[in-house]
């Protein structure tokens, strides 16, 4: 049996249900939800929890505060000595704690909508752009804080923020490690829309409900098509394309969506 998404208790985030829809928000507003041990740990189970359950048909994540995520909090890393020991392994850190939250909003089979409310730096700025949906408030700011670290971006960046706004802006981006204004962001697309501070929490809500409401294996089959469509040529995304509206095809939403448009009337999907 499918264990609900919200029957879960956390210290660092909240895991909400309205209806179909599924919120996730970063409480630590504190620390401007600095990714901790803990929360990185907790994060995995929530979003787990909602990619599992088929009741859940779209995903909203946020943060509590006057922030999104500040990135990795430093505060739980070892520094380097002269002799190089003592020091915490950034890339084991990443491969076991911040990749499976990448892999499972990035591979989601739902909608997932980024409502970025305030500051968004390091692995926090990329954690919000590997959602599917980026919607920021008119306050928020994006930082690529890692050459100012001495590091590079991770955390998927360097994957994602070229497919959004291409190499060079990805490059003047991330060497220079300047804030990006919301309506810069907008301008670039790096995201896709800007709402007023009081505004954006409705706004993805309003949109989240709408993406509820459709044909959730539809949804994450173009998902999986527009990753896909960037290392394939047109050969083998033709093939993807036909290979999975074939199995679309057969489904109940198809069957109910081309009934509705013969009947002239609104469908109601169900996700199957």
């Amino acid at each position: 049996m499918t264990k609900n998404a919200a029957d879960h208790d956390f210290h660092t985030l909240r895991l909400t249900r309205q209806g179909a829809v599924a919120v996730v928000l970063l409480d630590q507003p504190e620390r401007l939800n600095a990714l901790s041990p803990l929360m990185l740990k907790e994060m995995r189970q929530a979003i787990g929890s909602v990619a599992e359950d088929a009741s859940c048909r779209a995903l909203v994540l946020s943060g509590n505060g006057r922030g999104f995520c500040a990135g990795a909090d430093l505060g739980h890393f070892k520094g380097t000595d002269s002799a190089g020991e003592d020091a915490t392994d950034l890339g084991t850190a990443l491969h076991q704690s911040y990749h499976p939250i990448i892999r499972l909003l990035r591979g989601m089979p739902k909608p997932v909508i980024v409502a970025v409310n305030g500051v968004a730096a390091g692995a926090g700025c990329n954690l919000a752009l590997a959602g599917d949906i980026v919607l920021a408030a008119r306050s928020a700011t994006f930082i690529q804080a890692f050459i100012k670290l001495g590091l590079i971006p991770d955390a998927g960046g360097t994957w994602t923020v070229p497919r959004l706004i291409g190499r060079a802006r990805a490059l003047q981006w991330m060497m220079s490690g300047d804030a990006l204004k919301a309506e810069t962001a907008l301008d670039w697309g790096l995201i896709n829309a800007v709402h007023d501070n009081d505004q954006l929490m409705d706004n993805a809500m309003s949109l989240a409900f709408k993406m509820a409401a459709q044909p959730t294996r539809a949804l994450a089959g173009i998902k999986s098509l527009i990753d896909r469509s960037t290392e394939q040529d047109l050969e083998a995304q033709l093939h993807a394309e036909a290979t999975l509206q074939s199995e679309l095809g057969q489904g109940r939403d198809a069957q109910e969506g081309i009934n509705a448009f013969l009947a002239k009337r609104e469908p109601g999907f169900t996700g199957e």
